[in-house]
């Protein structure tokens, strides 16, 4: 997993931009993957590991009523998470991760209900996210396979999100370079 952390790292540095990390259910793992990776903290700021639901809301700003209405393993919750530690640490990109990892159920989700959030500066921004994106996982596996496999997959979420910009960025200049074509 580290040489996607890594890529990355990489690509943020290329392109002068900074990372902070919101996490629940993975409790700093996130923050660890990517520390374990020289040079992180040219882009890494921080972290913060809310695991309690009152410093989701005091922290990082989670909608309270939210919390109180749907529970912390909520899709919206972790939008508002990665929203709310890009703010609070001065970050371009805001990771988030909130689930359930077991061993028992908690607000009425399954075990293996992960949602990981990215926020970030979008080109294109979703009338229905806003500024995050969101993916919404049914993780197998016991509670490490499920925390590992979630820190995994925000790193992905942010890594596709990095990547697909690229792209876009590429095909805009290769345009202006073709004359327009």
């Amino acid at each position: 997993m580290n040489s996607v952390a890594a890529e990355l790292l990489r690509l943020l540095t290329v392109r002068g931009e900074t990372l902070a990390v919101a996490e629940s259910l993975t409790g700093g793992l996130v923050a660890a993957e990517l520390t374990a990776v020289p040079g992180a903290s040219v882009v890494f700021r921080g972290s913060v590991t809310a695991y309690a639901t009152d410093l989701k809301r005091d922290l990082l700003g989670v909608d309270g009523t939210l919390l109180d209405t749907r529970g912390a393993v909520d899709p919206q919750v972790a939008e508002q998470m990665a929203a709310g530690v890009r703010k609070a640490l001065g970050a371009d990109w805001g990771l988030a991760t909130t689930g359930v990892a077991g061993p028992d159920p908690q607000d009425g989700q399954p075990v293996g209900t992960v949602f990981v959030a990215v926020a970030g500066p979008f080109e294109e921004v979703s009338d229905e996210l806003g500024g995050e994106k969101v993916a919404s996982l049914r993780l197998n596996g016991d509670r490490a396979e499920i925390r590992m496999e979630s820190v995994r997959s925000v790193l992905a979420l942010l890594l596709e999100q990095l990547a697909g910009e690229q792209t876009g960025n590429e095909r805009a200049q290769d345009t202006e370079q073709n004359g327009g074509t």
